[in-house]
């Protein structure tokens, strides 16, 4: 059995599957770090500007389809391959299969842009959750990084930051928001969890 060198760095996983906003500032947070690195990005979509980011950051980048990730044991294969110390779900839109999450216990997390369990579940993301948030006239909403289970949002929470809701907060002023507390909050969360 090969033995993990004690000095080699802790290796992050990411999936994404559209823009990869918050793929970036992880890959460009840790691109220095000797103790921690970004090995791969996993998209689902072929079209995902996060491959393009991840290439022009020298991060290898993988697209796979549906049959490769649910069907078959291809997307599982890679990752046993890489051995990431954390999977990181960012902005991905899938849900996580059994399998992965077995072989991978405790070590797949996600970020959801409310305050669980509040506009978490199935459908609820991005825009959608924020048009919730301000349709209920709620006074704060914030941020929930949370461990992933087989079901959508409902994992044990690793923390939550809040923010709160202006009078006469607009869709645009909300997410810009709430993108400012995602990049500055989730790389600190990574690194609390690696090290």
């Amino acid at each position: 059995m090969e033995s993990k060198n004690k000095y080699s760095p802790k290796k992050i996983v990411i999936f994404a599957s559209g823009t990869g906003s918050n793929a970036k500032k992880i890959i460009e947070y840790f691109a220095d770090n000797p103790n921690i690195v970004v090995s791969q990005v996993f998209s689902n979509n072929i079209k995902a500007k996060v491959l393009k980011t991840a290439h022009e950051l020298d991060v290898q980048a993988l697209h796979f389809d549906k049959a490769a990730f649910y069907d078959t044991n291809e997307v599982l294969n890679v990752l046993a391959d890489i051995k990431p110390d954390l999977i990181v779900l960012a902005g991905f839109l899938w849900l996580m299969p059994n399998k992965v999450l077995k072989e991978f216990p405790d070590k797949v997390i996600n970020l959801h842009p409310a305050l669980l369990p509040k506009y978490g579940g199935k459908g609820m993301y991005g825009n959608r959750v924020h048009e919730a948030v301000l349709a209920n006239n709620e006074k704060e909403t914030g941020i929930t990084f949370h461990y992933v289970n087989e079901k959508y949002d409902e994992g044990k929470i690793i923390a939550q930051e809040k923010v709160t809701i202006e009078e006469g907060e607009t869709l645009e002023s909300l997410v810009k928001k709430i993108h400012a507390l995602e990049h500055k909050h989730f790389v600190k969360v990574i690194e609390n969890l690696l090290t």
